[in-house]
């Protein structure tokens, strides 16, 4: 389309009327995801444990990691953040169609990829709070200059 119609008339015509309808597939695809599995996930706890601890392990171990390298390369905190939340994330969105459209519905992969949101949002909303303890810990960025100096010395003459 960018090359009948041009980028400009792709950004600002194309992607805004598309956009909304994908986020409706995404939230449609997930509804009927877990509304096709939740009877498995009550019923098959431990099976969800097998899948939700190490779930729970990679994207702690990632965001960790990831920040480890963020800070050693010199990269300030939100860069640093920024590395650390795109490494740990699954793209479960992504996960959940691949796992559907190669495995069928009633497959293992698909109940596993409709296990790692649950994990994954609670997860991150945690890693959160521990980017802004190594925030404070780690990153002593200069914060930005206030207006009232400034003014106070006009005052001055």
């Amino acid at each position: 389309m960018v090359r009948a119609k041009g980028h400009d008339w792709y950004s600002r015509n194309f992607i805004p009327r598309v956009s909304p309808l994908t986020l409706v597939a995404l939230l449609f695809t997930i509804v009927v995801m877990f509304s096709l599995k939740g009877g498995c996930i009550v019923r098959l706890p431990l099976d969800v444990l097998r899948i939700a601890v190490p779930l729970l392990i990679y994207f702690v171990l990632m965001f960790l990691v990831s920040f480890y390298m963020g800070k050693k390369v010199g990269a300030g905190y939100s860069k640093t953040t920024t590395l650390a939340f795109t490494a740990a994330s699954n793209n479960f969105e992504l996960a959940i169609a691949v796992a559907v459209s190669v495995f069928g519905i009633n497959s293992g992969a698909a109940f596993a990829a409709v296990i790692e949101p649950l994990v994954e949002v609670p997860v991150m909303v945690a890693l959160v709070n521990v980017a802004l303890y190594f925030q404070r810990q780690f990153f002593r960025e200069p914060q930005p200059a206030t207006i009232e100096p400034v003014l106070s010395s006009f005052d001055r003459g």
